[in-house]
């Protein structure tokens, strides 16, 4: 992690469908919702509400468009066919101090690297196996989608300075206190 001192942190937090990112990040955001140096942003997703996936805000493709267009978030890209954004507030808070933790994609790590002097990259994973084993109990897709979906991989330096792994193929209370313990040693 760099930090110049006058800034706060972006934490990224990556990794595959199935890893358990929301489930991590959830019971960070509930063991440090009464800590005011952390913030966890809300991605906006060109996808509705839907049970049984993250909290997020909703536009459709021509409101998420317009809001690219009007310089409204600070991160977008595309992801399994949705388009995904963080608001530009999150500038202002990490300026202001904070630590903002975000569910990204692998493919604006480059972007976090230039755009973020103080980060970090948190890659949750778990094995294959398991992964196959999460997605199928959604129920979201088909066995073909999500041998397709573990297929695709995107590439990036995960040996990286900057990059903190953290297994969640077992017990996810191990998982849950790795990140915490990150989380707690970033210094902004």
């Amino acid at each position: 992690m760099q930090n110049d001192n006058s800034q706060g942190c972006f934490i990224a937090v990556v990794g595959p469908s199935g890893a358990g990112k929301d489930t991590i990040m959830d019971a960070a955001r509930e063991a440090l919702k009464d800590d005011d140096r952390f913030h966890f942003a809300r991605r906006i997703i060109t996808r509705p509400q839907m049970a049984g996936t993250e909290d997020h805000d909703s536009l459709d493709e021509i409101a998420f468009a317009k809001a690219v267009a009007d310089g409204a978030f600070a991160l977008h890209w595309q992801a399994h066919g949705l388009n995904y954004a963080l608001p530009r507030s999150i500038d202002d808070e990490i300026a202001n101090g904070l630590i903002v933790i975000a569910n990204v994609s692998r493919r604006v790590l480059d972007e976090i690297r230039l755009c973020y002097p103080c980060r970090s990259v948190v890659m949750i994973t778990a094995r294959a196996d398991v992964l196959a084993r999460r997605l199928a109990a959604r129920g979201r897709e088909t066995e073909q989608d999500i041998a397709a979906r573990l297929a695709r991989e995107v590439s990036f330096d995960n040996d990286a300075a900057d990059v903190v792994k953290i297994d969640n193929s077992g017990d996810v209370a191990l998982a849950i206190d790795a990140f915490l313990q990150h989380l707690r040693s970033v210094k902004a």
